[in-house]
């Protein structure tokens, strides 16, 4: 039984681990502390979850009195570094949200004390453990249309989703590092773990044209805003049991508020980002990413000696089709079980059918990384490596946006 500690009891820390450590995993993993800036958002997101551990704001504290096996990370993503650092020094091993971290040299300094402790940080890409994602994955190992030379990716957030984003601490470049780090990170390991290469260089575009002071009318918050009752983006945060638990009822501690409005003057994040990426083993792809488009889904192909893979998930529809040169068009089966699969073995089958974040992949990570995983074939457990790929092109991605270049990973990095 592994004793495991939280840092950050918002959203995802309450629902991808809080209640998970109380209803999924109790038989292996024990929560002996929870920390965060805001105690009452810790006390109330236990109580949701249905645990009982004692709250620290001081996390070195925390550390010293409770010592835990593992500390999960799940802050925001600027204070990643910081706790994941902490952490490995105080000899704990680390599972992060992704991204890992917001800038070079903040991944720099982890990968450092990594190193310098011996101690070993777990990042957590779910997309690698969607059976959908998997599919796509044994495809391009088998080598169905040869080797790669290009693929053109396209994700679109739709203006619930998407909206999202600009309410909540993600909106400031300095909390996020964009939606670039924060939300893309999620493609841009996709990409470099379907391949199975490392990127190189990237040149990007991006502009904030939807999001904006001047869309429509706004106040400064949905509860108190006065077009309340016309916006099509309002969002009611007393009707919520979480968000009201969670976020509502304990603003007065910190004023962070959940439901700012959209079109904010303090926004400083692009919705709109368009990048091109070089690979170290010859792949070149293009990527964009819109925030306020009327449906969600993602489009990816990809190029191949002997043909094409296109891949959608768009309108609740997977489709996953390879065309190749003797004219046949190929249509494969998605897989829809959310069961751990076989072949991440160590791990403990989960039983049935679990619902949970992420497209189901949420249950299945958690097994792999709570439970253990001795034999993982796809490389589906991403390391600090994976982290630091991932969050490189978002922020090779920003220099370009700021300075107009082209930029190459090896400026901002010391690991590559």
């Amino acid at each position: 039984m592994k004793k495991y500690a939280i840092v950050g009891t918002g959203h995802r820390g309450t629902q991808a681990y809080l209640c998970p450590l109380a209803k999924e995993l109790p038989d292996c993993a024990t929560l002996v502390a929870a920390c965060d800036l805001n105690p009452k958002r810790a006390e109330a997101a236990l109580d949701y979850a249905g645990l009982s551990a004692p709250v620290y704001t001081d996390f070195d504290k925390m550390l010293a009195e409770t010592n835990p096996d593992t500390i999960i990370v799940t802050t925001k993503d600027a204070a990643h570094d910081e706790y994941i650092i902490r952490a490995l020094e105080a000899g704990c091993d680390v599972i992060t949200e992704k991204p890992m971290t917001t800038t070079g040299p903040k991944c720099n300094a982890i990968m450092e004390a990594e190193k310098r402790t011996g101690k070993n940080v777990a990042v957590t890409f779910n997309c690698r453990f969607m059976p959908f994602y998997v599919r796509v994955k044994e495809l391009l190992r088998e080598k169905i249309v040869g080797d790669i030379y290009s693929v053109h990716f396209e994700w679109m957030l739709n203006t619930d989703h998407g909206a999202d984003y600009f309410r909540r601490w993600h909106s400031r470049r300095e909390n996020s590092g964009s939606l670039l780090i924060h939300k893309s990170t999620h493609h841009f390991d996709l990409l470099n773990w379907w391949l199975e290469d490392e990127p190189v260089k990237v040149n990007a575009f991006g502009t904030r044209r939807f999001y904006t002071p001047d869309h429509q009318p706004h106040g400064e918050r949905c509860l108190t805003c006065q077009y309340k009752s016309t916006c099509e983006y309002y969002l009611d945060i007393e009707s919520d049991e979480f968000y009201k638990k969670i976020y509502l009822d304990v603003e007065d501690v910190d004023g962070y508020r959940r439901d700012r409005c959209i079109f904010s003057e303090e926004i400083d994040i692009e919705d709109t980002v368009a990048l091109n990426i070089q690979y170290k083993g010859g792949v070149v792809a293009t990527y964009a990413l819109n925030a306020h488009c009327p449906y969600e889904g993602m489009k990816i192909v990809f190029n191949g000696e002997k043909g094409r893979i296109e891949v959608a998930d768009c309108l609740g529809k997977k489709t996953l089709t390879v065309f190749n040169r003797q004219g046949d068009e190929i249509v494969y089966n998605i897989p829809q079980k959310n069961t751990l699969p076989k072949h991440l073995a160590g791990a403990d089958q989960l039983t049935k059918d679990n619902l949970g974040g992420h497209g189901g992949s949420d249950p299945i990570m958690r097994a792999a990384l709570f439970r253990g995983c001795t034999h993982d074939p796809l490389g589906q457990v991403a390391d600090t490596r994976a982290g630091m790929f991932s969050l490189g092109i978002g922020a090779a991605a920003n220099v370009s946006m700021a300075e107009g270049r082209s930029v190459e990973l090896s400026e901002l990095f010391d690991f590559i």
